[in-house]
């Protein structure tokens, strides 16, 4: 896999960059605005330019933008869904000026509304933010940890949109914090090849673009966005390693989102490397 963090821009990219360089990063994640805002900046082409050749310098293989805490594709507000769509229209253009291969999302929740007529909702939105995408790029959807009416809980829902959109450009990331909190028991080989095998059955493993990498100190099935440190939580060194040997998951990006200051960073890389490279025992 393209192992990797998610890096903050507060330095610039040429910080960004260096930063993952140093903690021996071949992948990045980054938000491309300030993520609690409506409000998109005018787009900084050469920058970007820059960016994407100073990932390739730096060996960096895969890059992926977190898009905005506010996108809710699933409202019924249609002043957040216009502002939802007009901030991830604007990530994939930020990616297609980048070279960036990845613009993961969270769906939002249905609130109040009917899970079917949210579900319709969504995929108009989805098939309107697809159109005319950059061809390098892909929108990346997002498991939830699938509490109360949120989108996306579950391996059915995520097939489900994708093969309702049917486009292909669309792509799944599998946050592993997330998918114990929906219930599945990824903390152990047999775990492990029981949630390959529903998301090869129910989304397809080619349109898994993308993991989050993330421990978690929750109950499973729990339905609570947590994350913990790597091997450090109830997902644990085993659930990590089984995903890191399972065979079908070769080449996939993983992204982790871990918690804390560089020290822990400098850490969990350190854990997650150990664990592809068989050294943890």
């Amino acid at each position: 896999m393209h192992l990797g963090l998610h890096v903050g821009t507060s330095g610039g990219y040429d910080g960004t960059v260096a930063y993952a360089q140093k903690l021996g990063c071949a992948a990045i994640q980054i938000f491309s605005g300030n993520p609690r805002s409506y409000r998109v900046g005018k787009m900084d082409v050469p920058g970007l330019e820059r960016f994407r050749d100073a990932r390739s310098s730096a060996g960096i293989a895969k890059t992926a933008i977190h898009t905005s805490y506010l996108i809710n594709l699933a409202s019924e507000d249609p002043k957040i869904t216009a502002g939802s769509l007009g901030l991830l229209r604007n990530d994939l253009a930020v990616a297609a000026a980048g070279g960036i291969d990845f613009v993961n999302t969270h769906l939002g929740s249905y609130g109040k509304r009917d899970r079917a007529e949210g579900f319709a909702a969504v995929v108009l939105l989805l098939e309107a933010a697809l159109e005319g995408i950059a061809p390098d790029v892909s929108l990346v959807l997002e498991n939830s940890a699938g509490a109360g009416q949120l989108c996306g809980g579950t391996l059915e829902e995520l097939g489900a949109f994708v093969r309702a959109v049917d486009h292909p450009q669309l792509g799944i990331c599998l946050d592993t914090a997330h998918s114990w909190a929906a219930g599945y028991e990824i903390n152990s080989r047999d775990g492990v090849e029981r949630f390959v095998a529903l998301a090869e059955s129910t989304v397809t493993l080619e349109r898994v673009k993308m993991f989050h990498f993330n421990d978690t100190q929750i109950s499973l099935g729990a339905h609570k966005d947590r994350h913990w440190h790597i091997g450090e939580g109830n997902i644990g060194f085993d659930g990590f390693r089984a995903l890191a040997a399972h065979p079908e998951l070769r080449g996939k990006t993983a992204i982790l989102e871990t918690p804390g200051d560089e020290a822990d960073d400098v850490r969990n890389m350190a854990s997650i490397r150990m664990i592809f490279e068989g050294a943890v025992g």
